[in-house]
């Protein structure tokens, strides 16, 4: 009865919009890379509170990792500090284009609609990235990762829930330069790139580039008898900086573009209790969640992503005061197709075109009141609009007709947000060793969306304002200048808006309203042995309230829809993390970081359709998504000089939990009245199939540096995943009808070869 119940739901979600991704520690390092300015070889500075103090001295949960630190680990993009920092987790969503579902002490958004933000804001030199789309950063142009956990309202243009990764990537040097490498490596995936400085030594400078980045993919496809999975993507751009010679003033304009074509590949993971599990070849049911998601089956499906984008930062220092306006422009077409069920016989496809717009505008002003007493508060603006053309097929057309030649009844989703908001940031040392942290954000948004098929026309439209204060306050104290103790209370806001999969006129008309988290977190950061080793200690309680989720719901045209709801409930999220440095010798260094998370839903219960009737279904006893128990890491880097220069060796381990990455069903009970009428359904956790393995991830570089003069070479051997761990990075079933799944790369290997001068 369950499956037949939970069918009807999804032909609803499957004719509206893709079944995509639906509810979903720092060491100092001498470098003269841009971007990091070191006060003693044992020190780092961050700059995330808009001010530039030691990582040691923020009263805040952060991780900073440079640069030196991303070349030993062989870093392709950010997806690569997965597991690094406490609490946090970085998996590639292959169903949008450079897209990452990011989580962040249980908070995350694992979806690629944008009709929602993310919980967690990425940051590029100021600009928040809008969408969950194009937010797995390359690697190789970063001058310093920023990770803060927690809400920051206070302190960034955007307003994030869960956290921020605030990413500084380098400033031209204003220098003759080049900095350039090539990776070949397993799955014949290789990369080139170059990054070009010029410029007078004073006034100006520019900065060109050019990446590569290429790969046949690690799937195989039994039916085609190929790989899978394959790739190309190409970024390309220019910076310019200028700073007159004796001003205050400097600016700096950066303008690039992403152009990506990549097969989007899923694993089929359809079981017997699935309607598909019969429509499609018996070897194609039943398979695992961990070693067969790398045999594929599906048909070749391509995508296409194109996506420039502009960035223009000026800075006034008046003395007194440093003003700051950071403008920024992004703009993104895709065009995406996918054989979402997996199978051969392509029972499941879809077709996605879409463009996507932002414009933001942020001015800020920072200094001191007097002595004692600084702050930084600033405004903020951010408009995006986005449209969304869908062409569905089912039951096994052949592959090679367009979608907008057979489908004469698309799907047309337009939607827009406008926001603004003002915000503060304050520090009073209002004592000897005692200071005071506190701020505000006041935030306004608009969200417009109208839902429409060609043949039925408009299902609804609607058009909302959300506005909330969001305040943060803190206290520190610093008993000895190698020890502080710190906590806070914050509240972190994510707007309301509208459901793009809504299938009538009152749910898509009706947004969902505005989550909130009220963080508490206590912290102590400890440096010891002239700063030789750091340990830096946080616990934390985060009280989420109106939890948005994807929930299935009675109506439309098929009797069910699913839908974007609130959980009045919530849930609570409780932790307590680890990180830390040892700078054994000056050649010698050991990082680790470990958190242990303890999350439940409180009062999770929506309607739904059990056979004909509408009863409550309680999911109170699901695991939140993304939120893994245990995570832990530990890394080494030693440095040996050579005559020639040095080597440098660099081995790191991983440990994630088992986590949830959708909310699901593994099995239905029934609670029955004395009459033997249901009254309510007890969901048993979420379905197995979307839960991960325990990972064990080993990686370690070589790296032999020869210092040629002006110039230095380097050349670089590597493995990622050594352990060949095999599981999931994202899956989902579609309750009665089919599952499927994104598979983790498995153990890589390959070598660097560069030059820098």
């Amino acid at each position: 009865m369950a499956s037949a119940t939970i069918r009807g739901a999804w032909f609803a979600a499957l004719s509206t919009t893709a079944l995509t991704c639906i509810t979903l520690p720092a060491f100092a390092q001498e470098s003269a890379d841009q971007g990091v300015e070191t006060t003693n070889p044992n020190e780092i500075i961050v700059s995330a509170r808009r001010r530039s103090e030691t990582l040691q001295d923020t009263p805040i949960a952060i991780t900073a990792v440079n640069t030196a630190m991303l070349e030993n680990k062989a870093a392709v993009n950010i997806g690569d500090l997965q597991g690094a920092a406490p609490g946090l987790l970085i998996t590639q969503q292959n169903s949008g284009a450079q897209a990452a579902n990011i989580s962040i002490r249980g908070l995350t958004y694992a979806d690629i609609e944008k009709s929602q933000t993310p919980t967690v804001g990425v940051v590029v030199d100021g600009v928040t990235i809008g969408t969950n789309t194009g937010q797995l950063q390359d690697a190789f142009d970063i001058a310093q990762i920023e990770v803060l956990r927690g809400p920051q309202g206070t302190l960034f243009g955007a307003n994030t829930i869960g956290g921020v990764i605030n990413i500084t990537r380098t400033k031209p040097t204003m220098e003759p330069g080049v900095k350039a490498e090539f990776t070949y490596g397993r799955w014949n995936t290789w990369a080139a790139k170059a990054i070009a400085n010029y410029g007078d030594g004073e006034t100006w400078g520019v900065k060109a580039w050019y990446f590569h980045n290429e790969t046949d993919g690690f799937y195989h496809n039994a039916t085609r008898d190929t790989s899978d999975g394959w790739s190309k993507g190409d970024s390309y751009g220019a910076s310019v900086l200028f700073q007159p010679t004796g001003s205050a003033f400097d600016a700096q304009f950066t303008i690039e573009n992403v152009v990506q074509k990549f097969n989007p590949v899923v694993s089929n993971l359809t079981n017997s209790s699935e309607l598909f599990c019969g429509l499609i070849p018996a070897e194609e049911c039943n398979r695992n969640n961990t070693t067969d998601l790398y045999t594929t089956f599906g048909s070749a499906a391509v995508s296409t992503y194109h996506a420039p984008d502009a960035t223009l930062q000026m800075n006034y220092d008046a003395g007194a005061v440093k003003l700051t306006s950071i403008t920024g422009w992004r703009h993104s077409r895709e065009k995406q197709t996918q054989d979402f069920d997996g199978s051969s016989v392509d029972l499941y496809y879809a077709d996605r075109r879409q463009h996507y717009t932002q414009w933001s505008q942020e001015l800020r002003a920072a200094g001191n009141l007097f002595d004692g007493f600084d702050y930084v508060v600033g405004g903020y603006y951010f408009h995006s609009k986005y449209d969304l053309t869908q062409y569905t097929r089912f039951f096994g057309f052949d592959e090679s007709v367009p979608a907008d030649e057979f489908d004469s009844n698309p799907q047309f989703v337009n939607g827009k947000t406008t926001s603004y908001a003002f915000f503060g940031d304050f520090n009073w040392a209002f004592a000897d060793k005692w200071r005071l942290s506190f701020g505000g954000r006041w935030s306004h948004d608009n969200k417009k969306l109208t839902n429409a098929f060609e043949l039925s026309g408009l299902i609804g439209s609607g058009d909302a304002n959300f506005t909330k204060f969001t305040p943060k306050i803190g206290i520190d104290y610093r008993p000895n200048p190698d020890t502080m103790l710190y906590a806070s209370w914050s509240r972190g806001y994510r707007s309301g808006g509208f459901s793009p999969r809504a299938a009538t006129a009152e749910t898509a008309s009706t947004p969902f309203q505005p989550e909130t988290v009220d963080a508490y977190e206590v912290g102590a950061k400890v440096s010891l042995f002239d700063r030789m080793l750091d340990i830096n200690l946080a616990g934390y309680v985060s009280d989420y309230k109106n939890m948005q989720q994807n929930l299935t719901v009675p109506g439309g045209p098929t009797g069910n829809q699913t839908i974007t709801g609130n959980v009045p409930g919530g849930a609570i999220i409780k932790g307590i993390e680890l990180d830390g440095s040892l700078r054994v010798t000056p050649e010698f260094r050991i990082t680790a970081s470990g958190a242990y998370m303890k999350s439940h839903f409180r009062n999770f219960i929506t309607d739904g359709v059990l056979g004909t009737d509408i009863v409550p279904f309680d999911y109170s006893a699901n695991r939140l998504i993304y939120a893994p128990k245990f995570t832990m890491s530990l890394n080494a880097d030693y440095e040996v000089p050579t005559s020639f220069g040095k080597i440098v060796a660099t081995a790191g381990w991983r440990h994630i939990s088992p986590y949830d990455e959708q909310i699901s069903a593994a099995s239905l009970t029934p609670v029955t009245d004395g009459s033997g009428n249901v009254t309510q359904v007890i969901v048993n956790g979420n379905d197995p199939r979307v839960r991960t393995t325990t990972q064990d991830l080993v990686d370690s570089s070589l790296t032999f540096n020869f210092d040629l003069g002006d110039t230095e070479a380097y050349f670089r051997v590597f493995g990622r995943n050594l352990t060949n761990e095999k599981t999931t990075t994202h899956a989902f079933t579609v309750a009665g009808l089919f599952s499927f799944g994104m598979a983790l790369e498995p153990r890589t290997y390959g070598a660097t070869i560069g030059i820098r001068y």
